[in-house]
């Protein structure tokens, strides 16, 4: 006899059979979309400091992180810091 009760979720996404990807991002608020990978993801963007050009870092959510002088510095910062880097243009 099984004395685990019956796994009732897709083993791959945890969610139920019945229920979409497609349901589930058509239910997320504003917020909820913009927090996703908000705890993970950083943006790097060519900026301007002190009329010189820098590359801003910013959260997921816009917050700026920082400033760097190059890209390469800008994405190792993010990296040291446990999150991935994303360009924005």
């Amino acid at each position: 006899m099984n004395a685990n009760p019956p796994d009732n979720s897709d083993n791959h996404t945890g969610r139920p059979p019945d229920v979409s990807a497609h349901d589930l991002a058509a239910n997320l608020t504003a917020e909820d979309f913009l927090a996703l990978g908000a705890e993970t993801t950083a943006f790097v963007k060519a900026v301007e400091i002190e009329g010189k050009p820098a590359y801003g870092i910013f959260s997921a959510l816009g917050h700026p992180l920082g400033y760097a002088e190059t890209f390469a510095v800008a994405q190792a910062t993010v990296r040291q810091n446990d999150l991935e880097p994303y360009s924005v243009h």
